[in-house]
């Protein structure tokens, strides 16, 4: 079982990752890591923080000499604008705060955050004690421990991508076959798309909005590649292993839907148009498969040995140029809603950060299946399980 947990504000120090769970004997480097969290910093719509910040995750426990001990693997990542805020942000009492700047207390509610609900449930009489903690600054912790999934899963050969299918009202013409995708075209698009078309439009789009002082959403859509057969389990609701995705997905911020491969679209189509049949087995290496993968790779709450499909809907964030109408949490009258430094649009870094959660889920699911405390005994529980995905007669 792998967990994780991460603590941290947006304008506080620093972030902390503990990740528990991971074997032993895995290679892992603050180098690979960082490679994840630049990713998640690019992308077309991005704010002013992201000029600041040059995001790097620091091991302190758990790795010695470039491989995993199997003890909790501990990471901090610094937040370099944590200079600006060290009054605002400060962990000791401060007797009689400023009200000046970054010090004034924030009262006016943004609809669509976190802040009204935050601040009703903790009692909190300043907003920032709640909008801290949601911003999607925590996601940069989330994309530290994913990267030490994606390495655990590199080594028995699963590989994830993504790619933004939608910002606004415009689509990406995607391919029938995600093999057709060109993916390091996709890291240099600035919306991360795979449609140069369809990417022109996506950054006018963007550009419209943020003349207009508004943010706009998108759809982006995650795959697993070589996922075996068999991961989670359709025993009780909370091992199905497309819950797991949908539950990791919604969390991140501003995710508002999750499809596990079409969804929506295959709803009003009849069962002989959705169902993926399956082909007789010719190759003993690779049996169970293909041609289509409606699914998204799941079948009750398992793998089928598909590539896993997850898409989500990423809504227009909630911190607008142009502040919507509100109320301020003092006096319940009107005010414009408060403004903080933000994006203009997520769907791009949001790919990288689904790659990260699902990759968590499913790194816990093949430890939850395969099991081992180091990578070698990891391997050989893997490897006799593969030697026996096939037809009963033949593989038992």
């Amino acid at each position: 079982m792998i967990r994780w947990f991460t603590a941290g504000e947006s304008h506080g120090q620093g972030l902390v990752i503990i990740m528990e769970g991971v074997p032993a004997a895995l290679s892992i480097s603050e180098e690979y890591i960082g490679t994840q969290l630049a990713r998640r910093q690019r992308g077309y719509g991005r704010g002013g923080r992201q000029l600041i910040e040059q995001d790097w995750a620091h091991i302190m426990t758990g790795v010695r000499h470039g491989l995993t001990l199997g003890s909790p693997i501990g990471m901090t990542i610094e937040n370099k604008d944590w200079a600006n805020w060290t009054e605002a942000m400060a962990v000791e009492y401060v007797e009689n705060p400023s009200q000046e700047g970054r010090n004034r207390r924030v009262t006016r509610i943004r609809p669509g955050h976190a802040d009204l609900p935050g601040t009703m449930k903790y009692g909190f009489s300043d907003v920032r004690n709640v909008l801290e903690r949601a911003s999607a600054r925590e996601t940069a912790a989330r994309v530290a421990a994913g990267a030490i999934a994606m390495r655990l899963l590199e080594e028995f050969g699963i590989k994830l991508h993504s790619h933004v299918i939608s910002i606004g009202g415009v689509w990406a013409d995607t391919p029938d076959s995600h093999d057709a995708i060109d993916w390091n075209a996709v890291e240099e698009s600035p919306v991360r798309c795979a449609d140069p078309e369809a990417t022109q439009k996506m950054i006018a789009e963007v550009d419209a909005a943020r003349d207009a002082g508004d943010t706009v959403g998108g759809t982006v859509e995650v795959i697993a590649e070589h996922v075996p057969i068999g991961l989670g389990s359709h025993i009780q609701w909370d091992k199905k292993i497309d819950g797991r995705i949908a539950q990791a997905l919604m969390s991140i911020n501003a995710v508002k839907d999750v499809s596990i491969g079409p969804g929506w679209e295959v709803v009003n189509k009849r069962g002989s148009e959705v169902h993926d049949v399956i082909e007789p087995v010719t190759d003993p290496d690779n049996p169970w498969q293909r041609k289509t993968n409606r699914a998204g790779g799941t079948e009750g709450g398992m793998t089928d040995g598909m590539p896993l499909v997850a898409r989500f809907g990423i809504k227009p964030i909630a911190t607008l140029h142009q502040p919507l109408p509100s109320v301020d949490l003092d006096t319940g009258e009107p005010v414009q809603a408060h403004f903080e430094r933000s994006d203009v649009c997520q769907a791009p870094p949001a790919g990288v950060i689904g790659e990260a959660m699902v990759a968590l889920v499913l790194a816990d699911a093949f430890m939850e299946k395969f099991g081992g405390d180091s990578i070698p005994e990891t391997r050989h529980n893997y490897e006799g399980y593969m030697r026996t995905v096939g037809p009963r007669k033949v593989y038992r």
